[in-house]
């Protein structure tokens, strides 16, 4: 009995010591399958302060191992969550997380380098060479727009006075055309009506002299899709230069480099991006880039625009990874273009970002402010976005307007292309600020009126003549439409008249020949005190239908696409089909296809729409069946 409980005891200890032996072997065996796929995994030594001798590239990790000694734990900055996705043969981490006392931390941000320290004793680090693969995963859809409703319908009688700011962004536009591409309808407050209408270029005639910045010119038309309405159509063209004219620029790249910008759209079509700008700049520009993830730095100090060799390699270097602390990145983008200032000159923070601040300032007010503090320092920001998921929109657009500049959304290279290279002179020199329009409309003429988009740059009333009141800027060569849709004096509207209101005019100035005067407030980019242009808008200058100018034509169309995007409370039955023949009527010259482009991606939301409410009538049909 003795002797049969021995050979137990050591069958036990063979069968426990052949367990051991073969995990060990398995770990070595799938490193030896990841040496075979091709990646580099190579042991360096450090220094008792943990400094690394190895020039290899670190994998970004937090692991912790217990080796079950009292008291001594061994920290092992080598493999995460972040970095999984970059094996080709996962069992290299799962038997990491197999071992005993092994666990991987799968929320650490990938920090600078890795490296092993087990005591106070330094030890090698393990280094791999891998292909880019993500390392950042969004679960959820968390992107952010402002809500806003409708501009309502206005009794002229009781409210005959519209006043908002200018809006030259263009980024709903872009965006708009993503969540086309990407086969699903955008959220109703992606859509800006406004952003759409001004994404395109119109054939304004420019100021023939510099001495007022822009020229404004009107047109009046009857409505497409109301038969007892007007189109009001105000159109400014700010003058034009060649690029040879435009000020020596003082431009500070504050780049996202964070883990959420890992994907294809995000940083590595922005590193594109901002090479083509980059061809366009010259020896009397200077170029400062600073980048941000959970700290800010400066990773470029302020060069010549003509040493483009260096700049595109600080481009081409930066990589994603990290939380975003993106206030103290324009702080720091802020401080570099104070440093460097241009007198005279264009100085500019242009930001690149998807917007999700997630550490530091996050506070959306308390980020508007900073921006607004820095605007009268003469330092304007332009705010281009990037990618999806968690794009934050609201703070983009919002942002740009308040540091003075624009903003744009950046879906492809070609868009790219059209705002740093075309565009590029609008996009970076002022021409004139704190631009405001106000229309007061003739109730002897005009019975209702409706602005189209803007809505969150209506303004008080009083707000026009106050000069300390913010409104938008206009670059060199930009163009502004705005449409309003206005119910004649003699045709039925949208609101009954008040029972015992005041119907008659007595007291007032008719002028039965106009229907509206048009205001316009700016201010040259280095004054305080704006200016104030004038112009009547006669009820003679009405055209007929056949008549409309093709740029009236195709900025309709976009107004009834943004409208029909938004719900189409006020479109009545034009549809889709309506918006593209009015479109094709309204073609004109489209050297750049965009206008093309646009009636494609009408024929898409049309279709995605039709999908939707099959898909909704469907539904119904089945929960009425139950």
């Amino acid at each position: 009995m003795k002797l049969a409980w021995q050979l137990w005891l050591t069958l036990l200890a063979a069968i426990v010591t052949l367990m051991m032996a073969a995990c060990v072997s398995h770990t070595d065996v799938s490193n030896d399958a990841n040496t075979q796929a091709g990646k580099s995994i190579s042991t360096s030594a450090t220094t008792q302060s943990g400094t690394s001798n190895s020039t290899e590239k670190k994998p970004a990790a937090v692991a912790s191992l217990k080796t079950g000694e009292k008291d001594k734990q061994t920290v092992v900055d080598a493999i995460s969550a972040a970095d999984i996705g970059r094996f080709p043969d996962r069992s290299v981490v799962e038997s990491m997380n197999r071992q005993s006392g092994v666990q991987i931390n799968r929320n650490a941000a990938p920090p600078v380098a890795a490296k092993i320290v087990q005591g106070n004793v330094a030890s090698p680090v393990m280094a791999y060479e891998a292909p880019p693969a993500p390392y950042y995963h969004q679960d959820a859809n968390t992107e952010k727009y402002q809500h806003l409703n409708d501009n309502p319908v206005h009794l002229v009688s009781e409210q005959p006075v519209s006043t908002f700011s200018i809006d030259v962004d263009t980024g709903s536009y872009a965006n708009v055309r993503r969540f086309l591409n990407n086969d699903a309808l955008p959220p109703q407050d992606a859509v800006r009506v406004e952003e759409m209408i001004n994404y395109f270029d119109y054939h304004y005639t420019p100021p023939a002299d510099r001495s007022v910045p822009f020229k404004v010119s009107t047109e009046v038309a009857p409505s497409p899709w109301n038969s007892n309405a007007l189109l009001l159509k105000v159109g400014i063209k700010g003058y034009e230069i060649d690029a040879s004219e435009r000020p020596a620029s003082n431009l500070v790249f504050l780049i996202d480099v964070s883990g959420s910008m890992f994907e294809p759209n995000k940083l590595p079509l922005l590193k594109k991006a901002f090479g083509l700008m980059v061809d366009q700049l010259s020896a009397r520009d200077r170029v400062s880039i600073v980048v941000y993830a959970g700290n800010a730095g400066v990773v470029l100090d302020s060069t010549p625009g003509d040493q483009k060799a260096k700049i595109r390699g600080v481009l081409d270097s930066l990589e994603a990874g990290g939380s975003t602390n993106g206030a103290q990145g324009i702080e720091r983008a802020y401080q570099i273009a104070h440093d460097h200032f241009i007198k005279g000159g264009i100085n500019r923070v242009v930001l690149a970002t998807d917007g999700d601040f997630n550490v530091g300032v996050v506070n959306f007010q308390a980020l508007l402010d900073m921006a607004k503090r820095q605007r009268a320092s003469g330092v304007a920001l332009t705010t281009l976005g990037f990618g999806d998921g968690n794009y934050n929109d609201e703070l983009m657009e919002q942002l740009a307007d308040a540091g003075n500049g624009n903003y744009a959304y950046v879906d492809t290279l070609n868009e790219a292309r059209k705002v740093l290279v075309s565009e590029l002179s609008s996009t970076l020199f002022t021409i004139a600020k704190d631009v405001k329009i106000q229309v007061e409309f003739n109730p002897a003429t005009v019975k209702e009126y409706r602005l189209i988009g803007y809505e969150n740059r209506v303004l008080a009333r009083e707000d026009f003549n106050n000069d300390k009141v913010d409104a938008g800027e206009i670059g060199a060569g930009h163009r502004v439409t705005a449409l309003y849709e206005i119910i004649p004096a003699n045709s039925k509207g949208l609101v009954d008249p008040l029972r015992y209101g005041d119907h008659t005019s007595a007291g007032r100035d008719s002028r039965s020949d106009e229907f509206a005067l048009l205001r316009l407030r700016y201010k040259q980019p280095d004054a305080d005190v704006s200016k104030l242009l004038e112009y009547p808008i006669k009820t003679g200058s009405v055209v007929a239908r056949d008549a409309m100018s093709t740029d009236l034509r195709f900025a309709a169309s976009v107004a009834a696409f943004g409208q029909l995007l938004r719900g189409g409370k006020f479109v009545d039955q034009f549809n889709y089909v309506d918006v593209i023949k009015l479109a094709n009527s309204g073609m004109g010259e489209d050297s750049d296809g965009y206008r093309h482009e646009f009636v494609s991606l009408v024929k898409m939301a049309g279709n995605l729409d039709k999908r939707t409410a099959s898909s909704r009538g469907s539904h119904e049909g089945n929960m009425a069946a139950r």
